[in-house]
């Protein structure tokens, strides 16, 4: 008996029927049952009966190597899609001992405890990294995108990445600029693991892999659209931000409706919005970043030495207030830091409008200090933006204004 079996579980008169999980200890079973759900049960006073060997075959690496390469086979007349994974709760189980949640599942792995993705697709995994989402870091980002990139020029046609979603809007703005995509690029993650009865991992991985073979060549992030089973919602990977701590609709579009929805049980995928088609660009890689950038939410009374966490750095992203402003009394540090080589572009805190520094007397004054406007980017998008234009941009104050991966909006207006 062996994870990828179907295997029939009687236990204290109950009857479990379902596909066998990898386990984090030999004392329970841990079984994804037909509707999704997965169970765990201990072994003592069962009987268990081997219904079908090898749900899956699975070729390639079996431990789990950080970048080696595996296929599983199953139609040739289907698309290709590259399953990477980078770890976070979609690839995390419950450890029975301690009942932490912990991530330790291989793109192999998901596969089998994703059983609704067979024959969808013929499907590629790679292990970029094996993290919970808070450990992401810029070279990792970087390895991603050169991982999607190899496998964009191996024949993919698409990729789905599974990622953390504390950080998953970070790392899909971070492809959005190093990437120019012929194909699908899809961040999913989960909010709640495989072993919760609630876990949003099925959907979220079937939906991701259906927009992965839709014709939209953007990088996108696929999770629930709402509470309920129905829908999953694509949204633009340098719009979205995770709203809530645990829901599991926790990301949305922010000023704007999302970008496409995928209908869970007829599997359209719809796009309400324009967006880039497949094979509009040849495929293209710029992963440079300038690291030393750093990201500041002004609040009422900061003291202006608190800005002296930036000196010497070669960006900082504040978050200001409402139109961008912050106490007149930073202002003279701020000037200092543009003065020293600091590129400063000032984003609002507000989840929806847009930055206009010239509408009152401290905004024209961070002007005149030579503080660039972000317009409406998101303040961690800006902050891993100016990231890619210090290193890839010959004119960094105007890339920080123009939109290069749907990163600003051309117009701010009142969504609901």
């Amino acid at each position: 008996m062996n994870p990828g079996d179907r295997i029939r579980v009687d236990s204290d008169d109950r009857t479990y029927d379902g596909v066998l999980l990898p386990s984090s200890t030999d004392d329970h079973l841990v079984v994804k049952l037909e509707g999704g759900y997965n169970v765990g049960i201990e072994r003592d006073g069962t009987d268990i009966e081997v219904l079908a060997e090898g749900v899956y075959e699975i070729d390639g690496a079996q431990d789990g190597d950080e970048g080696e390469a595996s296929t599983v086979e199953f139609d040739d007349d289907l698309p290709t899609i590259s399953l990477i994974s980078t770890g976070g709760t979609i690839a995390s189980t419950v450890d029975y001992r301690t009942g932490a949640v912990t991530a330790q599942f291989d793109a192999e792995d998901v596969l089998r405890a994703v059983p609704d993705l067979a024959g969808r697709a013929n499907y590629r995994g790679r292990v970029v990294a094996n993290i919970l989402s808070e450990n992401m870091e810029p070279p990792i980002w970087q390895d991603l995108a050169r991982t999607v990139r190899d496998e964009i020029e191996a024949g993919a046609d698409g990729v789905v990445v599974m990622h953390g979603t504390d950080t998953m809007q970070y790392s899909a703005s971070a492809l959005a600029f190093m990437l120019e995509t012929p194909v699908p690029i899809v961040f999913t993650g989960s909010q709640r693991s495989a072993d919760r009865p609630s876990s949003d991992n099925v959907m979220n991985a079937v939906s991701a892999v259906e927009a992965a073979k839709s014709d939209c060549a953007e990088v996108l992030v696929c999770m629930h659209a709402s509470e309920s089973d129905t829908t999953c919602a694509l949204h633009r990977g340098t719009r979205v931000r995770k709203n809530h701590t645990s829901r599991r609709d926790a990301f949305e579009t922010v000023g704007a409706a999302p970008l496409g929805t995928v209908d869970y049980e007829s599997e359209d995928v719809t796009f309400h919005r324009a967006h880039q088609e497949r094979d509009a660009v040849d495929l293209e890689l710029s992963p440079a970043l300038e690291t030393d950038v750093e990201l500041v939410k002004f609040t009422p009374g900061m003291d202006p030495a608190f800005l002296e966490i930036a000196e010497g750095s070669a960006g900082l992203i504040i978050e200001g207030t409402g139109l961008g402003h912050v106490h007149t009394d930073l202002i003279p540090k701020i000037e200092e830091l543009i003065e020293d080589g600091t590129t400063v572009v000032m984003t609002s805190q507000c989840l929806e409008g847009r930055v206009c520094d010239r509408v009152y007397d401290t905004g024209r004054d961070l002007l005149e200090a030579g503080v660039l406007e972000g317009e409406d980017t998101l303040p961690g998008t800006a902050k891993v933006k100016l990231m890619w234009a210090l290193e890839n941009s010959e004119n960094v104050d105007e890339a920080m204004g123009t939109s290069l991966a749907g990163e600003i909006q051309e117009r701010s207006v009142p969504w609901e």
